[in-house]
């Protein structure tokens, strides 16, 4: 593998991540944004994937792709496919952002993405992630600032992953072939209920934080009491039933499999978006 790697959302949560390892290994990069932002060291093209105009020509020059989709959509596989199939004409190796727990059920949108790769005939690998720690300093950024946290997770765990572990992997398989061909379930070290990710983000950043568990209904009024629209905070709420159910406390070790380092926990990410979680 000699091209070029392009890199879909590249100044996004992982993506921005990911082009920073893949520059600081010496790799030629495409930064594919909105906007074509200009990302020093990389090539910049524009890039909406709700906008199929812009798709044309993305994967030229290039060998290897990291693909995913912007939070916000609910039917992931129908920009996620004709992308797919397109890199696979192109004989490009793709490395899919596919969503932790997906393989359980073939009609959810991210596994019918994924059975589009795996049925491609193009080299792949699937990372599915779990519940980000991220999530803290960012969607829930609000609650925090006002100490609570309100998410109807019950008293469910998930293993949080930080979004740096998930780049790590992600430049250790577009650089490799050693992983092709499977799917990998990234987690953080150790699986935490809300509560006590909430007394851990407390002790950090030395200010009262609860976890309060609210109601589906509860949940998606407070959403779309703030803009969210009905059907995305519906969703939103909907991806809470694995975590109640005991479905995301699932702590594998596959970070360190393809990155060669130990996952980071949430102290540690704590520690390191102390600024954020402090605004």
């Amino acid at each position: 593998m000699t091209g070029k790697i392009l890199v879909i959302g590249a100044t996004g949560t992982v993506g921005k991540h990911v082009v920073a390892g893949l520059l600081a290994k010496g790799e030629k990069v495409v930064a594919a944004t909105r906007t074509a932002i200009a990302i020093p060291g990389a090539e910049a093209r524009r890039f909406d994937i709700a906008d199929t105009a812009t798709h044309r020509g993305i994967f030229a020059d290039v060998d290897r792709a990291y693909v995913l989709v912007p939070s916000g959509y609910l039917d992931a596989h129908r920009f996620l496919i004709p992308l797919i199939e397109t890199a696979a004409a192109a004989k490009v190796k793709v490395v899919l952002q596919s969503v932790m727990g997906v393989d359980a059920d073939d009609e959810l949108p991210y596994r019918k993405a994924e059975i589009a790769l795996e049925k491609s005939g193009t080299a792949y690998v699937i990372l599915r992630p779990n519940w980000f720690a991220d999530n803290f300093h960012m969607f829930w950024r609000e609650g925090i600032k006002h100490g609570v946290i309100a998410l109807p997770a019950g008293t469910g765990a998930s293993s949080f992953v930080d979004v740096r572990d998930i780049a790590a992997a992600a430049v250790a398989v577009l650089t490799s072939s050693a992983f092709d061909g499977k799917a990998y379930e990234l987690t953080g070290p150790q699986a935490l209920t809300y509560a006590e990710a909430a007394g851990i983000l407390a002790e950090v950043t030395g200010k009262p934080i609860r976890y309060q568990a609210t109601q589906d209904a509860d949940f998606i009024a407070m959403l779309t009491g703030a803009g969210v629209p009905a059907d995305f905070a519906g969703f939103m709420a909907s991806i809470f039933h694995p975590v109640r159910e005991g479905w995301t406390a699932r702590v594998t070790g596959d970070v360190e499999k393809l990155s060669g380092r130990q996952p980071t926990g949430l102290s540690d990410y704590a520690r390191d978006h102390r600024e954020a979680l402090n605004a």
